[in-house]
C-alpha cells in the first residue's frame, strides 16, 4: 500500500513524519495512560486525608472530568495554531506537576482545583496527541491508530501496578507520585524533540475556536459516545453486577474488569495489522457485534465463567472501534481536522463520564440486566452504522 498524499510542506520546521515521530506519538500515549492510572489507586488516600464522604468525593471526581470536557473542544484550534509539539509538551508538563499536587492537597478546595487542572491537562493532551496520531498515520500509509491507543492501555495497566507496588513497599503517596512523575518527565524529555512542530495537515488555514459538530463528525461523535459508554459500564458496574447479580465473592468481582482490560490492551497492540487487513468498516461491524454479544452473554446466561468470557468479548470487540473512529474523523471533510477530533473526543469522553450515571439511573428503575441490554442495543446500532461511518462520501 503506497503512502497517501498529504498536504505537508517538506521544510526543516515541518518535516514529514517518520519513525521518530511515530515513537514520540507512542510515548505521548504511554505517558498519558501512566499518569491517568497513577491517580486511581490514590483515591482512597485522598478521601482519608480530606476526611471526605462519598458525596464530596464524587463531586471532587467530577472536577477531573469537567476539566477535561472544558479543554477538549478548544484544544484542536490551539494545536493547529501552535503545533502538536508545544501543546503536548505544555500539557504533559502540567499533568506531571498537578499529579504531584494531588498527593499533598490538604483541603477540599485545593483538591478540587488540582483535579480541575489535572483534568484540563488530560483532556488537552488527549486531543493533541490524537491529532498528531492522525497526521503520523496518514504519512505512514498504513493503520497505526490501534497501536497508539494500545500504548495508552498499556500505560494504564503499568501505572496502576507501579503505584500499587510502591505503596506496598511502604512509600507515601507523595513519594510514589514523585517517582512516577520523574519517570514521566524523563520520557517526555526523550519524546518532545520529535513531536510535530505543526498541527493540522492543512496548514495556514484560519480556524475558529469552536464550531458546532456537524455532518459526519456528529455521527462519529455519537458512535464514540456509545463505545465509551460501554467502556464506562464495564469499569464502574461490572464488579457490582458480578457481586449483586451473580453472587460472586467481592474479592473476585474485579476480575470482570481485568478480563476486559487485558483483552482490550492485547487487541489494540495487535490491532494495526487487523485494521489494515479488514478495513475500518469490518472493524466497526464485527467489533460492535462482538461487544454486544459479550454484554448479552453476561446478562442472559447465569454462569460466572460466562460472565468473565462476556466481559472479555466486550474488550475484544470495543478495542479497535475508537481508533477507527478517530482515523475517520481525520479523513472527513465536514469540518477542519483539529475541530473534528476535538468534537469526537469530547463526545466520547462525555459518554465515559455520563455513562455510569445513566446505567445507575436505569438500573434503579429496572435492573442492571436491562441497563447492560440497552448498552448492547447501542453497540448493535453502531455496527449498523459501519458503512456510513467509514465511507469517504460526506
Amino acid at each position: 500500500m503506497s503512502a497517501p498524499e498529504i498536504n505537508l510542506p517538506l521544510t526543516p520546521s515541518q518535516p514529514l513524519p517518520g519513525f521518530a515521530e511515530q515513537l514520540s506519538t507512542r510515548l505521548a500515549f504511554l505517558i498519558t495512560g501512566l499518569a491517568m492510572s497513577a491517580w486511581a489507586p490514590l483515591v482512597p488516600f485522598a478521601q482519608a486525608r480530606l476526611n471526605a464522604n462519598e458525596a464530596t468525593l464524587g463531586g471532587l471526581l467530577l472536577c477531573l472530568g469537567g476539566g477535561s470536557l472544558l479543554a477538549m473542544p478548544v484544544t484542536g484550534p490551539f494545536v493547529n495554531r501552535f503545533g502538536c509539539q508545544k501543546v503536548i509538551t505544555a500539557t504533559l508538563l502540567l499533568m506531571c506537576g498537578s499529579l504531584v499536587f494531588l498527593a499533598i492537597s490538604s483541603s477540599v478546595l485545593t483538591m478540587a482545583l488540582t483535579l480541575l487542572v489535572f483534568g484540563i491537562a488530560l483532556g488537552a493532551t488527549d486531543v493533541a496527541m490524537n491529532i498528531q496520531a492522525v497526521i503520523v498515520e496518514k504519512a505512514s500509509g498504513r493503520s497505526m491508530m490501534s497501536g497508539f491507543h494500545g500504548f495508552y492501555s498499556l500505560g494504564g495497566i503499568f501505572g496502576a501496578l507501579v503505584i500499587s507496588g510502591l505503596l506496598w513497599l511502604q512509600l507515601s503517596p507523595l513519594q510514589a507520585l514523585l517517582i512516577v512523575a520523574a519517570v514521566l518527565l524523563l520520557m517526555l524529555v526523550y519524546a518532545a524533540p520529535k513531536l510535530l512542530p505543526y498541527g493540522n495537515v492543512t496548514l495556514g488555514e484560519p480556524e475558529p475556536f469552536f464550531v458546532r459538530p456537524r455532518g459526519k463528525v456528529l455521527l462519529l461523535g455519537a458512535l464514540c459516545f456509545i463505545v465509551f459508554l460501554a467502556e464506562g459500564s464495564v469499569l464502574d458496574w461490572s464488579a457490582v453486577f458480578l457481586t449483586n447479580v451473580r453472587q460472586v465473592d467481592p474479592v473476585h468481582a474485579g476480575l470482570g474488569f481485568a478480563c476486559f482490560s487485558v483483552a482490550m490492551t492485547i487487541a489494540r497492540l495487535t490491532g494495526d495489522k487487523i485494521v489494515q487487513a479488514l478495513g475500518g468498516k469490518r472493524i466497526l461491524l464485527w467489533g460492535g457485534l462482538c461487544a454486544a454479544s459479550g454484554f448479552l452473554l453476561v446478562i442472559l446466561l447465569p454462569y460466572t465463567w460466562l460472565a468473565y468470557l462476556g466481559f472479555t468479548l466486550v474488550g475484544l470487540g470495543a478495542s479497535n472501534i475508537v481508533p477507527v473512529l478517530f482515523t475517520a474523523a481525520g479523513k472527513q471533510t465536514s469540518m477542519p481536522m483539529g475541530l473534528a477530533i476535538s468534537a469526537v473526543v469530547s463526545m466520547g469522553y462525555a459518554g465515559l463520564l455520563a455513562g455510569p450515571a445513566l446505567i445507575g439511573f436505569v438500573a434503579e428503575l429496572s435492573s442492571l440486566q436491562v441497563s447492560f441490554g440497552l448498552v448492547a442495543a447501542g453497540l448493535l446500532l453502531l455496527a449498523g452504522c459501519s458503512t456510513r461511518a467509514t465511507s469517504q462520501a460526506e
